[in-house]
């Protein structure tokens, strides 16, 4: 049978059950709204929630850990080296936290093909001396110019440049810390190390990541500026970081350099797995709510659909009587739920666009996240595939069972019926 008589037909039984026809749609296009929209404020949320932290975290992390020696004298003893020791109150060997080496570590890093770039840095646990309190925290010598180009610096100043550290003793604070020490913009302070050498440092900035806890300890001035406080030379260095063009290689990257290295290095999957569960989670809950509500209008297409059969269980044998097989029949109530499917799932895709655009102008404000001005939202089209794909197979699906049951119809029983 031609196509064309077989839209003609599907097209009729349609506009002849118009109201449950228009229900359907809707309900196609209610559910591939919210679905697009939850996947895409959802994930839009996740890139947010992930990005305080991880993308801020380097790749790989180049430091010395302070550990015990694991070659005690009693072990190597030829009186007690064959027996089972049990040695109490081991102390951390005499070792720096300072990388040795860190020129030649830096060079062979940036010269890795893999490598995207390389950050010095230096950790100083320090005191801020306020009057007569003094406030624990740490300080970190950064090269602002690395910082800003691997790790975004400059999204999470707030007030100041990053450009503004270059300047001899100058220091950003964590919002938290500044507002504990009452320091403005330009107000000297003064900071103790832990081994006594004090430093009065300008205040240039404030940064804020949206962590509290950090931000009450955290500051962050030049490396130059930190080892000038520390009393160390131009080599000291506490920290490498490094940012590969494909993070997934970051585990066997750390394992690679820490035995040619022979230091300690953390990857960016083993340091924040709990943020990728987390997120993976939320997506997964996400695309079931999302596939459930496809699921339920299919249901509500199946249900038009068996009532129209029933409805018109005469036509259908007017149809096999005049020449329509069964395999006709079937296509014509299967063009029908696609129709519904295509043009519900049509309108729904433009509607959670549509939606998507309204809640990322919703403003959000808040003191913990200050760059952070309207919801956020994900435009991935591959959500919109999914969507338009899911529905055009749920429809096909809930009008292939009614077109069955209209096939097998024999048109004698309708008509002595009738």
């Amino acid at each position: 049978m031609k196509w064309s008589l077989i839209l003609e037909l599907a097209r009729a039984l349609m506009f002849a059950r118009g109201k449950q026809t228009i229900v359907a749609a809707i309900g196609v296009t209610f559910s591939i709204t919210m679905f697009i929209s939850l996947l895409g404020f959802m994930n839009g949320l996740n890139t947010l929630l992930d990005g305080l932290v991880i993308n801020r975290t380097p790749h790989i992390r180049f430091y010395n850990q302070i550990k015990p020696n694991p070659n005690q004298p009693l072990d190597i003893s030829d009186e007690f080296g064959t027996g089972i020791n049990v040695i109490r109150s081991i102390k951390p060997s005499n070792s720096r936290l300072a990388i040795y080496n860190s020129d030649p570590i830096l060079e062979t890093l940036t010269q890795d093909s893999r490598v995207k770039g390389v950050s010095a840095k230096i950790a100083s646990q320090v005191f801020y001396n306020v009057g007569n309190i003094d406030l624990t925290g740490v300080v970190n010598g950064i090269d602002p110019e690395k910082e800003t180009e691997l790790f975004a610096f400059q999204d999470y100043v707030t007030v100041g440049n990053p450009a503004d550290l270059l300047q001899t003793n100058s220091i950003i604070l964590g919002k938290g810390a500044a507002d504990r020490m009452l320091a403005d913009i330009g107000d000297v302070i003064q900071v103790t190390t832990a081994k006594g050498n004090k430093a009065q440092l300008k205040v240039v900035g404030y940064y804020q990541s949206g962590l509290a806890e950090f931000d009450n300890t955290n500051s962050f001035a030049s490396i130059n500026t930190v080892q000038k406080m520390m009393g160390e030379p131009s080599s000291y260095l506490t920290d490498i970081q490094v940012k590969l063009h494909d993070f997934n290689q970051a585990p066997a990257f750390a394992r690679e350099y820490r035995d040619i290295f022979e230091i300690e290095a953390d990857d960016i999957q083993t340091v924040n797995a709990q943020f990728e569960t987390g997120s993976s989670i939320r997506t997964l809950i996400s695309y079931a709510v999302g596939i459930t509500l496809l699921v339920v209008s299919g249901f509500g297409i199946y249900n038009i659909l068996n009532m129209m059969i029933y409805e018109k269980l005469d036509t259908i044998a007017i149809l096999k009587a005049i020449g329509f097989n069964s395999s006709d029949v079937k296509r014509i109530f299967i063009t029908i739920a696609l129709s519904i499917g295509i043009i519900g799932g049509a309108f729904g895709l433009l509607m959670g666009y549509l939606a998507c655009l309204g809640i990322e102008r919703i403003p959000f404000e808040t003191e913990a996240l200050p760059t952070v001005k309207t919801y956020p939202v994900d435009f991935n089209i591959k959500y919109y595939l999914t969507g338009g794909i899911f529905s055009l197979v749920t429809t096909y699906l809930a009008g292939f069972f009614p077109a069955r049951k209209a096939s097998s119809v024999d048109p004698v029983d309708i008509i002595r019926g009738k």
